[in-house]
């Protein structure tokens, strides 16, 4: 005896019809910014707006939960609340005419505004947004028109009921059928963007020329030991935060440094004027301020640049002056104290190269900062366009008008990589490893705790300077059962890493990073 089908909800094909829109939607608003205005993708745009308007906290968590995949859970939780949009505007729409296709126009027009706003947006950049708006009005229109009669909500006036032999399954094909279209634009769209990007292209192609001084990292400050962090990460490995859905596309012919402000001389850089000058090698340790204790958002590099230092001694700051306003291509600002830059102690440099290369798209090219001892955040701006030198009671940075500390000295830390969180190792010699780090101040020694025990002191690799992080290694005699091992170091100048916790915000964690194991 054949089962009765359970009825469909009525409200449920028309919010699959409006899920389809909304796919037809986003998808057409990819495409037309990948032909029209690359930087003005809908999708990208949104998605910064949320990042500026976002409370630090959120920027915490997002940061906490996903590491250096915060990007790619931001867009998807974009499409998430995009699908859940378009389901209400089908409902809205079957029951309250021109309703639903008003809701995908307000969606359209957020779009545009998030785009026409972003920094240096060009006069084609609402028309992505604008575009996919009236695509998704347009499907939406189209599929509720067959919408099977029976399926419907009560219809709106001007919705012609379908023909008879237009069934469920029929208008299923065809919202998947629009669903897939929509799909397959923003794959489009991916490509063509990919396809056209000439930067890539330029950058592959790139020489740098030969540093007059390069940086060699001695063969003793390699530990060799499994799982702990090499002292140079991969440019792969490097991670990676920032402000940036769309890794800005700079061509190094186009590239323009300028340095104003309180200076009694504007100056003024092409890329062919930077590469010209006496490039070196230096090799740094960058940290974001996000990073948690035993964090990896940390990395070390060899960085191929010039001195910041020279630069500002062109232009002349004003005696006044105590601050320099960073500024990328996309908008964001750094401030970093002026001190830093002009100190001929440190290696704050105007980067182009990183690892033998130059820079990678995400990481800043053509040219970044890189300065010694500051989170990134006060420091370390990719894209970097502009060098405004002013003071901290005058102008205010990305991050400061955020509720985050100006200035950002790195804070002494230290971290254990091997053994795991977890892990289970056999009685007797075990070796704990990790790094530690207090750049332009340098580690002076570091020291494990067993449990609750004394403190013991650990062998350091040789530094390769004071700017970049340290190996360490701890010789254990383990006795069966789970143990706790904490890790401390102490700085150069005699600091010793502090137990007390403190979150990230506003100036970077603090704490005793620990690792749980367990002995058989």
């Amino acid at each position: 005896m054949p089962t009765a089908s359970r009825p469909v909800p009525a409200w449920a094909l028309p919010a699959v019809a409006g899920i389809a829109s909304a796919a037809v939607g986003a998808g057409v608003g990819e495409l037309a910014a990948a032909v029209i205005a690359p930087a003005a993708s809908p999708f990208a745009s949104i998605g910064s707006l949320l990042i500026d308007l976002a409370p630090p906290w959120a920027k915490d968590a997002a940061i906490a939960l996903f590491g250096t995949g915060d990007k790619l859970a931001l867009l998807i939780g974009i499409g998430v609340v995009l699908a859940a949009l378009g389901a209400f505007a089908g409902v809205l729409e079957a029951r309250h005419p021109r309703w639903g296709r008003g809701l995908f126009a307000f969606a359209g027009v957020f779009g545009a505004l998030a785009a026409a706003t972003r920094a240096n947006a060009s006069m084609l950049a609402i028309l992505p947004a604008a575009l996919g708006a009236i695509a998704a009005m347009a499907a939406l229109t189209l599929l509720l028109r067959l919408l099977p009669a029976t399926d419907a909500a009560p219809r709106a006036a001007d919705v012609a009921p379908a023909p008879a032999a237009l069934d469920r399954r029929r208008f299923l094909a065809w919202a998947g059928g629009a669903t897939a279209l929509g799909v397959l634009a923003a794959i489009g769209a991916t490509m063509l963007t990919a396809g056209s990007r000439a930067v890539v292209a330029v950058r592959d192609a790139l020489r740098l020329p030969a540093p007059v001084r390069r940086a060699a990292v001695p063969a003793s400050a390699e530990l060799g030991i499994d799982g702990l962090a090499p002292v140079i990460t991969p440019n792969r490995d490097f991670y990676r935060i920032d402000t940036a859905l769309n890794v800005p596309q700079v061509d190094p012919a186009d590239w323009r440094l300028r340095i104003h402000g309180m200076v009694d001389r504007e100056v003024e850089l092409t890329w062919d004027d930077l590469l010209a000058l006496p490039l070196s090698e230096s090799i740094t340790t960058l940290a974001c301020v996000s990073n948690e204790v035993g964090g990896d958002l940390i990395g070390t590099a060899v960085w191929l640049g010039y001195p910041i230092r020279e630069l500002l001694a062109e232009a002349r700051p004003s005696a006044d002056a105590d601050m320099v306003l960073s500024r990328s291509i996309d908008g964001f600002t750094a401030s970093t104290p002026l001190e830093a830059l002009t100190d001929p102690g440190r290696e704050s440099i105007l980067a182009v190269g990183m690892n033998g290369e130059p820079l990678p798209l995400a990481h800043g090219f053509p040219v970044r900062m890189v300065v010694p001892g500051l989170y990134g955040y006060v420091s370390a701006t990719k894209w970097v366009v502009d060098l405004e030198v002013t003071r901290f009671d005058l102008d205010r940075a990305y991050w400061s008008d955020r509720g985050w500390s100006e200035r950002g000295p790195v804070k002494l830390s230290s971290r254990i990589d091997v053994p795991r969180q977890g892990q289970t190792v056999d009685a007797g010699r075990v070796v704990v490893a990790g790094v530690a780090w207090h750049q332009h101040t340098g580690i002076a020694a570091v020291d494990v705790q067993v449990d609750d025990g004394d403190w013991q002191p650990a062998t350091l690799a040789t530094a390769v300077s004071a700017d970049t992080w340290v190996q360490w290694r701890f010789e254990w005699d383990a006795a069966s059962g789970p143990h706790t091992l904490r890790v401390r170091a102490t700085s150069a100048d005699g600091e010793v890493q502090t137990a007390e916790v403190a979150p990230v915000a506003p100036d970077g964690a603090t704490g005793l990073h620990e690792r749980r194991v367990e002995v058989r």
